[in-house]
């Protein structure tokens, strides 16, 4: 509160503006990141909550909740958060977060090597949790080796380079069409750049050579090659003859199904940092495996700027990860339900209730523990998928790889780099699940949040509630076509556990409040008018939750696109705005970030 609202506490100025800085202080402690669970910064936060709600703080509500960082940040300061969205990735990120860790906090773990190695009793928050996704995650990705292992040979290491064996950190890709010169009609590599490495010393770059009509690759340690790549903007240009390559050529090879990959080298973790090898036949024969039987099947959505790969054939999501790839990751995916049954067994085995109650219907004993498990190893599949598609690139600079979604969009690929998942570095299983792992044990264990798939603009039932949120940005990003690629592979690993949820092949998309104009033929106008009947709906119902005596707070990151006459306004803000107030709320402050 306001000290200026208590007279009575706080007579003076001089003792309001004291009392004030004492809150801010607390505020300033909350915003440090090492301070996320400081249990001596967080209970001084969640005292002053007490205090001012007379001991019976609100519920919050957050129905955009989307990646959770305000139902969390809810929880975290002792609140009852519901967190609600349409999107089912949204949804499982937010039970993963405030649903499930609550549920069986304080539990010590319970597999076969828990009761050897850890005490029974004494287990703070979600620890137990996270140490046996830590267990079955290793027995899934033993297991993966004793199946795939063989996809993934080490390399020989010339006795120059230290001799020896050497585990390969990533193979490096680049797509290849004939020339369209019929005197010259090689299969030439599509390559944005040829440089492997930047790093000082260790300098590397791939060189490839003609000769007889065929492509060979050669790595260098030293110079610079002749040309930088063969693809920018413009267009393309053949590394054997020099002849320019036009856009809609490639375009036409690749969705007629004659475009291909040359594999133009290989990085190993050396003993003293990366070693740059040339493709030997034992590589490429390694990576030429067929296509699994059984992988995510769906379409990609055209959407320009955002997802492009449609006009090079690549439109369905299969098409953007290398047969090797898509067998690693189905393969993978298959083993969370087997982690997951013998998670349940073992649970069962030291004792937890029997009880069938599924883990979607708050089920608390053996089997929803299993299906817990089992939601946090899939989570660790789907972020390997960000890694280990056609669309990584290799970071030259920093010698790693670079993940699929450098920023909110699948873009065109020409050279790409396969991650080994059996190895120690970037794109590795072992270094996705100790992100995860660390992201368990850090969940606050505060009182049990509530996540349900939801439509913003319906009846949600709710009175006098705290709402915070955080509403799409208008035309920015494409949440839905976006949230698609994590999903096919989600709904592999979780459609038993969350039948309702993973019902749709892909993710709903009729009702996302997004003013995206492809989903309307190109009109931009139809777009902005759906956008914002939808905003302004949703905007009623939030009036009707509400709690009067609490303010609703709204967050609009919206990158403002202004037009150089400045006659217009900027569309995003002016309609957010605009369904606030309509929907009868007043502004009683802005704060620009």
């Amino acid at each position: 509160d306001d000290p200026s609202a208590h007279p009575e506490e706080f007579p003076t100025e001089e003792a309001q503006e004291k009392e004030r800085k004492r809150l801010f202080d607390i505020l300033e402690q909350l915003v440090v990141w090492e301070n996320s669970n400081n249990p001596d910064v967080l209970e001084a936060a969640k005292k002053e909550i007490m205090k001012s709600t007379g001991g019976n703080p609100p519920e919050l509500l957050d129905p955009f909740a989307g990646g959770g960082a305000i139902p969390l940040e809810a929880q975290r300061l002792g609140l009852v958060a519901h967190a609600h969205d349409l999107n089912p990735v949204a949804v499982m990120i937010n039970k993963a977060m405030i649903e499930i860790p609550p549920r069986f906090a304080g539990r010590p773990p319970v597999n076969p090597d828990a009761k050897e190695h850890f005490a029974s009793t004494g287990y703070v928050g979600a620890a137990g949790l996270a140490e046996d996704v830590r267990w079955y995650g290793e027995w899934m990705k033993q297991e993966a080796f004793k199946r795939i292992g063989h996809l993934y040979p080490q390399v020989d290491v010339p006795d120059e380079l230290g001799g020896g064996k050497a585990t390969v950190i990533a193979w490096f890709w680049a797509r290849t069409i004939r020339c369209p010169n019929p005197v010259c009609e090689c299969e030439i590599p599509l390559a944005h750049t040829f440089i492997l490495s930047k790093k000082k010393g260790n300098e590397a770059w791939v060189e490839p050579v003609f000769e007889n009509n065929a492509v060979h690759y050669v790595i260098h340690r030293e110079g610079k090659p002749e040309i930088d790549g063969t693809v920018n903007r413009k267009g393309g240009i053949c590394a054997c003859c020099h002849t320019p390559i036009e856009y809609p050529y490639i375009r036409k090879e690749s969705c007629e199904g004659r475009m291909g990959a040359h594999l133009m080298a290989v990085v190993a973790e050396g003993r003293k940092g990366r070693i740059y090898l040339p493709a030997s036949n034992i590589q490429i024969q390694a990576a030429s495996v067929p296509k699994p039987e059984t992988y995510p099947e769906g379409q990609l959505a055209y959407y320009p700027g955002h997802l492009n790969t449609n006009v090079y054939g690549l439109n369905e999501f299969h098409k953007l990860f290398t047969n090797r790839q898509l067998t690693a990751l189905t393969t993978f995916s298959a083993l969370v339900s087997e982690a997951q049954e013998k998670a349940e067994q073992d649970a069962l085995a030291t004792g937890l209730s029997a009880d069938e109650t599924p883990l979607r219907d708050g089920g608390t004993g053996a089997k929803a523990y299993g299906e817990a498990v089992g939601v946090y190893l899939a989570f660790v599949i789907d972020k390997m998928t960000d890694y280990h598609s056609s669309i990584c690139t290799w970071h030259s600079a920093g010698e790693k790889l670079a993940n699929t979604f450098g920023r909110q969009a699948i873009p065109m690929v020409w050279d790409y780099s396969e991650a080994n998942p059996f190895s120690n570095s970037s794109g590795s299983f072992e270094s996705m699940m100790t992100w995860e792992i660390k992201s368990i044990s850090n969940f606050p264990i505060g009182k049990q949040g509530i996540v349900r798939q939801f439509d913003a603009q319906s009846d949600c039932g709710f009175a006098n509630i705290m709402i915070s949120s955080d509403p799409p940005y208008y035309d920015n990003i494409g949440y839905a076509d976006l949230s698609d690629y994590f999903y096919v592979w989600m709904r592999q690993s979780l459609r038993n556990t969350y039948p309702k949820l993973f019902s749709t092949m892909l993710v709903p998309k009729t009702e996302e409040l997004i003013a995206t104009p492809y989903r309307f033929e190109g009109d931009k106008n139809k777009a902005k008018a759906f956008f914002e009947e939808g905003m302004f709906h949703t905007c009623e119902q939030l009036y009707k939750y509400s709690a009067q005596d609490i303010p609703v707070t709204i967050f609009y990151a919206y990158k403002q696109s202004e037009v150089e006459d400045m006659k217009a306004a900027s569309t995003g803000w002016e309609t957010m705005l605009t369904s606030i107030i309509k929907a009868g709320f007043s502004l009683t402050g802005t704060w620009p970030i």
